[in-house]
């Protein structure tokens, strides 16, 4: 987030909203001399991301979150730098060992996690309809999402201390040169190309199984010894082998102890692999039918 993400990054978008419209017959215009005369208001198309994309955009307590967890990871970052067995990669991704002339560096998704996407989704919802390559692209190509708060000042005293920032995403490798722009612009730092490892990044010797970010993450372990990993998928930080709430409770198991230590975790309520996990990720079910499988997935008690 990336976009973080499922096996398929528009999977991982999907916003999964209900079509369904509450049609009322036209009003009458009441007479002039009415009293209690009030203006008919249309229902508008229900749409269960509106509340999440609100949320993302109007609660302080979002903001909140973003600061208090790069606060955090700040004042842990000076102990991790000195501690040369440190290390936030889990250990099918460590395919180097450890050692002292590994640079420092810190690993970030980009979207959701340093970048706000949160307009994009307030488009898709007033659109009235999902997640599509072809506006997701077009909403990158702009470069005017806003750093999330608090990723600027950690990001940039990370570099100022000799740790290399790096961001790891799922955009399209066409989206490379509008996103390092939104970078630099956002106030992020941005040292050169091995900062910004995209979608489209081959890495010699590893087969990338759909957006899963394995790969990139092996590729970093060659050259640095990373201090800690943010995202807003389990994905940004360890392989998914089977999305399915299990699969992906499994996946984190032997990594509960670095969260809040190694690993930072931010909350997003609009999308990612979270969503299809329920409904068997199947996109090609109609829209209605993967709101059902997703309330049938509630619990009650």
């Amino acid at each position: 987030m990336s976009l973080i993400r499922p096996l398929v990054l528009g999977c991982a978008l999907a916003l999964s909203a209900c079509a369904t419209v509450d049609h009322q017959p036209k009003a009458t215009s009441a007479p002039a001399t009415a009293p209690d005369a009030q203006p008919t208001v249309a229902a508008a198309p229900a749409d269960d991301n509106l509340n999440a994309a609100l949320w993302s955009q109007r609660a302080v307590e979002h903001d909140l979150i973003y600061e208090e967890v790069f606060r955090d990871a700040q004042e842990k970052l000076t102990h991790a730098l000195k501690d040369p067995s440190w290390d936030a990669l889990p250990k099918d991704d460590r395919t180097t060992p450890l050692s002292r002339k590994l640079k420092p560096a810190v690993v970030l998704d980009i979207d959701e996690t340093v970048l706000d996407n949160s307009p994009y989704q307030v488009r898709v919802i007033r659109g009235g309809g999902e997640f599509n390559e072809a506006d997701w692209a077009a909403w990158c190509k702009e470069a005017v999402a806003r750093a999330m708060p608090g990723a600027v000042a950690f990001t940039q005293w990370a570099a100022s201390h000799g740790i290399a920032v790096i961001y790891v995403s799922n955009r399209a490798k066409d989206l490379d040169e509008p996103t390092l722009r939104n970078l630099r612009q956002a106030g992020l730092p941005v040292s050169g190309p091995e900062a910004f490892l995209g979608l489209g990044t081959f890495v010699p010797g590893c087969e990338q199984v759909g957006t899963e970010k394995g790969c990139r993450r092996q590729l970093i372990a060659g050259k640095y010894r990373v201090l800690m990993q943010f995202g807003d998928q389990v994905g940004d930080f360890v392989t998914v082998i089977a999305n399915t709430p299990e699969g992906r409770e499994k996946a984190i198991a032997p990594y509960r102890a670095w969260i809040g230590e190694r690993w930072f975790v931010f909350p997003n309520p609009t999308y990612g692999s979270w969503e299809p996990a329920v409904f068997n990720n199947d996109y090609t079910l109609p829209r209605g039918e993967r709101r059902k499988e997703k309330i049938d997935a509630l619990r009650d008690k």
